[in-house]
């Protein structure tokens, strides 16, 4: 997969809710979206 570049259409992913549910990108279609992770506290990131 080549590096998206600013401008590029993203690509549709998938990534589990909070809410024991699946949420994909395409959802959001036109709308602005950021994704952000935030490590655990029990977690070694």
């Amino acid at each position: 997969m080549d590096t998206p570049r600013v401008g590029d259409v993203a690509p549709d992913i998938e990534l589990p809710s909070h809410l024991d549910t699946t949420w994909r990108l395409v959802q959001a279609r036109g709308k602005n979206v950021v994704i952000a992770f935030f490590p655990l506290a029990w977690t070694p990131v």
